[in-house]
């Protein structure tokens, strides 16, 4: 059974830092490629970021790019997204994700590709 559990979010104030961790379980972590989403209030589920299963590329939203780094560990099994510069649009809940098929040969972006998702972690941005 995949397990995939975030840490990290919490409050902090615009212009500040957070990091995110995922720690995934139950499938060969780096034949995988892996995502972070998030959801605001009354929105939908949107992209962040992805990275390959090697770590070799990565993705991101236009929203958050140059802002956010995602980032694996295939020897732990975790995956990161470092937030910087934090912005209150970017207060949501944030969900990591793993793709549903190994070896891709695009990253994937969409939410239909990913088929075992974490619990979420709150991030809130305050002005």
């Amino acid at each position: 059974q995949v397990q995939l559990v975030e840490s990290g979010g919490g409050w902090v104030q615009t212009g500040g830092s957070l990091r995110l961790s995922c720690a995934a379980s139950g499938r060969t972590f780096s034949s995988y490629a892996m995502g972070w989403f998030r959801q605001a209030p009354g929105k939908e589920r949107e992209f962040v970021a992805a990275i390959r299963g090697s770590g070799s590329s990565t993705v991101y939203a236009d929203s958050v790019k140059g802002r956010f780094t995602i980032s694996r560990d295939n020897a732990k099994n975790t995956v990161y997204l470092q937030m910087n510069s934090l912005k209150p649009e970017d207060t949501a809940v944030y969900f990591c994700a793993i793709d549903r098929a190994p070896y891709r040969l695009r990253i994937a972006v969409d939410e239909d590709e990913y088929d075992y998702w974490g619990q979420g972690t709150q991030v809130t941005v305050s002005s």
